[in-house]
């Protein structure tokens, strides 16, 4: 087999993966164009690994342990984005581009009248008011 079909499937393939990183806003696609263009290098692996006939087959070994980081790469993306969609009720990635928590939604209150409260005369001239409306008597506690 002839080395320039695997590598043009694989520039292709992480064409694709490159594209969908940058263009996409779903978190979640995010994460499939990264397996995408993982997916691109493993295939170059496995092709110039045969292509140079190697006897230790470091390339197939190579493919096996990025496949083993993206394994761990996907639970703990998705892992994120669980928790992520829990907090803020989005996966758009636009809506998660600071790290502020979302502002929390003012409760909504019915304006409250303001009394103004007059200090009666006192009925007696030996009584006073003081400023919480109990009388009080000169010289002396309340009555």
């Amino acid at each position: 087999m002839h080395i320039v079909y695997p590598a043009v499937v694989s520039a292709l393939l992480f064409s694709i993966g490159v594209y969908g990183v940058l263009a996409r806003r779903n978190t979640i696609l995010v994460l499939m164009s990264v397996e995408l263009m993982l997916n691109a290098v493993n295939l170059n692996l496995v092709a110039f690994d045969v292509w140079l006939g190697d006897r230790l087959h470091s390339g197939q070994v190579l493919t096996l342990f990025v496949i083993v980081i993206a394994a761990a790469e996907v639970g703990l993306g998705l892992a994120i984005v669980l928790a992520l969609f829990r907090n803020r009720r989005t996966v758009d990635i636009d809506h998660l581009r600071d790290l502020a928590e979302p502002p929390e939604e003012a409760p909504q209150t019915r304006p409250t009248r303001v009394r103004l409260q007059s200090t009666p005369e006192p009925a007696h001239p030996d009584h006073e008011h003081d400023g919480q409306g109990a009388t009080v008597k000169r010289g002396g506690g309340p009555l």
